[in-house]
Formats: structure tokens, C-alpha cells, sequence
């Protein structure tokens, strides 16, 4: 299985690493929808639950060897909602929000 990658904000790493934020945002496009529906309409079928394992956060692009900027959580499927957050502009979108819980206990070694 494979991981899923998200390169995250500051602000946005650190409210997931401390428990505050507990989903992470992506719009409904085309490249989110072939990394996230597709993959997941199709392997739920054939393997239960999706084919990432894990996700992958990182604090921007760390080196490979920064432990500290980096995140590794189960990967818990995604839910599709309407919302209006500054990052996306003034108007309501549609999002993916990515389940990122039970960050802070699963640092990567």
C-alpha cells in the first residue's frame, strides 16, 4: 500500500501535531479526485478501505532526515464538504476533508 504525501503550512502542521486541527482540507478537482475518489471507490471494493496505508505530513519540504517536520498518521479516508475558509477565497467550496487524527502519536522514527 502506498503512503499519501500532504505538504502542509506551518500554521496548519502545527495545529494537526497538537490536536486542534483534525482534518485537512483539499479541493474537489480533478488531480484530488483521481489521488483520493478514484483510488478509494476502487480499492474499497477490492481491499476494504482504500489504498494508502498512511499519510505523510510534512511542515513545507523538509530533508529526509527532519523527524521533526514530519507526521505519519493512519490513513483514515476522507469525507466531501462545503465550506468557506480564507485559503479558498470568500466563497463556499467543495473540499475533501482528509481525517489527519491521532497525529501526535504517530511521528515517524
Amino acid at each position: 500500500m502506498a503512503d499519501l504525501h500532504l505538504a502542509l503550512k506551518g500554521e496548519y502542521f502545527d495545529a494537526i501535531r497538537a490536536g486542534t486541527k483534525t482534518e485537512e482540507y483539499r479541493l474537489c478537482t480533478a488531480y484530488w479526485s483521481r489521488r483520493l475518489e478514484d483510488r478509494d471507490l476502487a480499492d474499497s471494493l477490492e481491499h476494504g478501505f482504500g489504498r494508502y496505508k498512511n499519510i505523510v505530513l510534512t511542515r513545507g519540504y523538509p530533508r529526509r532526515d527532519d523527524t521533526e517536520r514530519r507526521l505519519v498518521v493512519p490513513w483514515n479516508g476522507f469525507t466531501i464538504k462545503t465550506i468557506t475558509h480564507p485559503h479558498f477565497g470568500p466563497d463556499p467550496v467543495g473540499v475533501y476533508a482528509i481525517d489527519v487524527r491521532a497525529a501526535t502519536d504517530n511521528k515517524e522514527q
